[in-house]
């Protein structure tokens, strides 16, 4: 394997270790943001696949004895010392320092909206939860008030049209002959 194909396949393995896709899924809320963020994953898990099985074999050793048998000697012995000079240059990687920052910036940028869309998600179903709820205890409050007015000169009958669930559980232990003691 050549050093610099040996060097980036290594680097797509870290790479996709230390990607927490699902922790990043999980901060997505639109559709459309998630269909994206399937679409990248695939994207890199295409890349980092072709990276694994392009990069990551050795080359066979060359039977230079083999085809000396079968060409001869002077033509193998040329194409071998041929073979032998190419050096093949290392891979220097120009790129990676001056885009890194900007794509960890875009990252940061990006993870934040995620949360703040999160959060607005998480405060609009609160507030309609609250709202639902002060809309309940108003409608308890107004009961209240108005059994408050009127139990002086309220039947039992009216009560337990309000309550019928007592006037059942009074007729109950009447029926079954139970006196509270």
């Amino acid at each position: 394997m050549s050093g610099a194909g040996k060097k980036i396949a290594d680097v797509a393995v870290k790479a996709s270790k230390g990607i927490d896709w699902d922790g990043m899924a999980k901060l997505l809320v639109s559709e459309e943001a998630r269909k994206e963020f399937s679409s990248l994953r695939r994207a890199f898990d295409e890349v980092n696949t072709t990276l694994q099985t392009k990069f990551s074999q050795e080359p066979e050793p060359i039977d230079w004895e083999y085809y000396r048998k079968g060409i001869g000697s002077r033509l193998v012995d040329m194409y071998k010392e041929a073979y032998d000079s190419i050096e093949i240059p290392k891979y220097v990687d120009t790129v990676t320092p001056q885009y890194k920052p900007k794509f960890d910036a875009l990252r940061k940028t990006a993870l934040a909206e995620c949360l703040f869309e999160l959060q607005l998600v998480e405060f609009k179903e609160a507030e309609e939860n609250s709202l639902k709820e002060s809309e309940r205890l108003e409608k308890e409050i107004i009961e209240v008030q108005e059994m408050k007015k009127k139990i002086s000169t309220m039947t039992a009958n009216e009560y337990f049209e309000k309550h019928p669930e007592l006037k059942k559980k009074f007729d109950d232990e009447i029926r079954n002959d139970y006196w509270g003691y």
